[in-house]
C-alpha cells in the first residue's frame, strides 16, 4: 500500500510539473508570437535598402554631372576616346583637314605623335585640333592668365527701395546711407520716388532727390538708368550702378587734373600780387 501510494504521488508531480511546463510555453508563444507577426522588425530593413539606393543614385549622378562638366570645360587631351564616329579636325598650325573619321584621326595621332583637343563640342560635328604636348602647356598657361585678369563675378544684385517725394529729410539721410552701403557692395539700386499729394510741389523735386543722393557718392556710383517716369507718370525711377575699374581710373585722373589746375591758378595769383606789392 505504501509503495502504491508513493506511485501515485509521484505520477501527480510529474504531470503537475508537465503542466506547468506547458502553460509556461504556452505563455512565452504568447508574449513572443505577436512580436513576431508584425511587420516592424522587417520595415526599417527595407526602409533602410530604399533609402542607401537613393542615397547611391543622388551620388553617382551629382559625380557624373560633376565629371561631364569638368570635362567639357577643361583644356585637356581627349586621347582615343572620341565619341562622335565623325569629327571635324583641325592639325597642329591650325589648317582645317575637314571632316575624318574617328580610326582615321587615331592613326593620324600615332602617326604624328600628336594629341587631340576638342575646340567646339556643340558644332556639327564636333570640332577638334591636333596640338604638340607643348602648345597644350602653352594654351593652359594662356587661359589661366586671362582667368587671373578677368577673375568671374557672380551676378549682379539689384537692391530695391520705394519712397514719397515728401520724404523728409532725415529719412532721405537714412535711406542714402543704404544705398551707399548697397553700391559699395557692388549691388545695383532701384529707386523709385512717387510723387507727393502736395499741389506746390516741383514738377523736378523727384529728379533733384535723385540727384542729390547720387551726390553723395563721388566716385562710386552712377547712374545705369536716368530717372524716368513710371506708373502712368506718377512716380520717377532710376537705377544705380558702381563705377566701373576705368570709370573709377578716369574720375581719379580728371580730379587730379582739377586740383592741379587749382594749384596753378592759386600759384599763379600769388606771383601776380607779389608783382604788384613789390612795384608799389
Amino acid at each position: 500500500m505504501a509503495a502504491l501510494s508513493l506511485k501515485r504521488l509521484t505520477l501527480q508531480a510529474i504531470k503537475s510539473e508537465k503542466s506547468c511546463i506547458r502553460c509556461f510555453g504556452k505563455h512565452i508563444v504568447q508574449k513572443t508570437a505577436p512580436a513576431q507577426s508584425t511587420p516592424i522588425a522587417s520595415a526599417p530593413r527595407f526602409s533602410f535598402l530604399v533609402h542607401a539606393k537613393a542615397f547611391s543614385t543622388t551620388e553617382d549622378t551629382q559625380n557624373e554631372g560633376k565629371s561631364k562638366k569638368k570635362n567639357g570645360t577643361a583644356f585637356s587631351n581627349t586621347g582615343r576616346k572620341i565619341s562622335q564616329r565623325i569629327i571635324h579636325v583641325f592639325d597642329e598650325k591650325g589648317n582645317d583637314l575637314g571632316n575624318m573619321h574617328r580610326a582615321d584621326v587615331i592613326k593620324l595621332m600615332e602617326k604624328q605623335e600628336l594629341r587631340l583637343v576638342q575646340r567646339n563640342a556643340s558644332a556639327e560635328p564636333a570640332e577638334y585640333q591636333l596640338m604638340t604636348g607643348v602648345q597644350i602647356h602653352q594654351e593652359r598657361l594662356r587661359l589661366r592668365d586671362m582667368g587671373k585678369a578677368n577673375p568671374k563675378t557672380g551676378p549682379t544684385l539689384t537692391k530695391e527701395l520705394t519712397f514719397s517725394s515728401n520724404i523728409g529729410q532725415n529719412d532721405l539721410d537714412t535711406k542714402t546711407k543704404h544705398i551707399q552701403q548697397w553700391i559699395k557692395k557692388q549691388h545695383q539700386v532701384r529707386i523709385t520716388i512717387k510723387k507727393g499729394k502736395n499741389v506746390d510741389e516741383s514738377e523736378n523735386k523727384g529728379e533733384d532727390i535723385f540727384h542729390q543722393i547720387l551726390q553723395t557718392m563721388p566716385g562710386i556710383a552712377t547712374f545705369s538708368s536716368r530717372p524716368q517716369a513710371v506708373h502712368g507718370g506718377k512716380a520717377l525711377m532710376c537705377v544705380l550702378r558702381p563705377l566701373s575699374e576705368k570709370e573709377e581710373k578716369a574720375y581719379k585722373e580728371t580730379q587730379e587734373l582739377q586740383e592741379r589746375d587749382t594749384l596753378n591758378k592759386e600759384h599763379g595769383n600769388d606771383k601776380e600780387s607779389n608783382t604788384l606789392h613789390q612795384q608799389f
